[in-house]
């Protein structure tokens, strides 16, 4: 099961909208390379079908997540339990260094430079999941098994 955040959903309804929004746009292009004469050779042409393709694709793909994505009702969430949405701070064992995580749904390329987006279904993610403060979760990542003690979840 696909579990998101709120604010997760309404990126990807805005993604769907903007998408939407460009069909016509699209269309257009596709008409006034049509005009232009022969298809066979139009680059133009070919590149506004592809891009068309894709679109329609990915506007399928985002229809089929939000109709199908549970999201998280932060309001039921178990306090000092990390869960999607939580921010997760954590301590490598034998490093001081603490680290800040984002438990996500779906990674969206966040601009913070302090905290680091972690799918649900990734190792770190999964070791995250419904960890408590002061926990040492393992990971298991390709350069092997690391652990982290959990330090704050908020």
């Amino acid at each position: 099961m696909d579990v998101i955040t709120a604010e997760e959903k309404a990126r990807l309804k805005a993604r769907m909208d903007e998408l939407i929004a460009n069909r016509s746009v699209i269309t257009q292009r596709i008409a006034d390379a049509r005009a232009l004469g022969d298809l066979k050779e139009n680059a133009e042409y070919h590149a506004a079908r592809e891009q068309q393709g894709l679109e329609e694709a990915e506007i399928r793909r985002l229809e089929e997540r939000i109709t199908t994505a549970q999201v998280v009702d932060d309001s039921r969430m178990a306090d000092g339990v990390a869960f999607i949405g939580s921010t997760v701070k954590v301590r490598e064992v034998g490093d001081d260094e603490i680290e800040s995580y984002r438990l996500v749904g779906e990674s969206s390329g966040s601009d913070d430079p302090d905290i680091i987006e972690v799918t649900a279904s990734s190792p770190m993610g999964e070791a995250l999941m419904k960890a408590r403060v002061g926990e040492t979760v393992r990971v298991n990542a390709p350069r092997g098994v690391k652990r982290f003690e959990i330090v704050e979840i908020l």
